[in-house]
């Protein structure tokens, strides 16, 4: 990897961490525990067309567990990288098919994300009933996406691949 490849990730890392603290400042609460704005995924989307996947997957699942650590707990590790890793896998699909659009996408891995910390909350609670919040879980997470969608393509259509050289 290159120097500058390197700088860039350090970038995307540190803009990562910075909108998580940001996110941790906004009182953001609907009385369903698991939902959030999201504004980290504006880096994970934007490296997934700009940089690439397996620098975008890294920073994406750096960036769940030193935000964990600083502003959460074990716990909420867990249930990051398990949305984090979920949500990615579905947006690598559906961006690979070139048949969605970058919002599309987005919204795709919003509702991914919480469907990832719902399986995870399945698991340490052990029962089942959580899936109730799935219906507003699933609607927070595609209004989200679609936010995070429209902010990530405004980037991607002004900076396009620059970063990649």
């Amino acid at each position: 990897m290159t120097t500058k490849k390197t700088a860039q990730l350090g970038v995307y890392i540190a803009l990562a961490m910075i909108l998580s603290y940001v996110e941790s400042l906004i009182p953001f609460s609907f009385g369903v525990p698991g939902i959030k704005l999201g504004l980290t995924n504006v880096v994970t989307v934007i490296m997934m067309y700009t940089y690439g996947i397996p620098g975008a997957l890294g920073v994406a699942v750096l960036r769940a567990v030193l935000s964990g650590f600083m502003f959460g707990n074990a716990f909420s590790i867990i249930y990051s990288v398990a949305g984090c890793v979920l949500s990615f896998i579905f947006m690598y699909i559906l961006k690979k098919t070139n048949h969605f659009a970058i919002i599309s996408v987005s919204a795709a891995g919003g509702v991914m994300h919480n469907v990832g910390q719902l399986i995870v909350a399945a698991n340490v609670v052990k029962t089942y009933s959580v899936i109730y919040y799935a219906p507003v879980l699933i609607i927070a997470g595609v209004l989200t996406g679609i936010i995070i969608g429209i902010v990530s393509d405004e980037i991607v259509k002004r900076i396009g691949n620059r970063m990649e050289t």
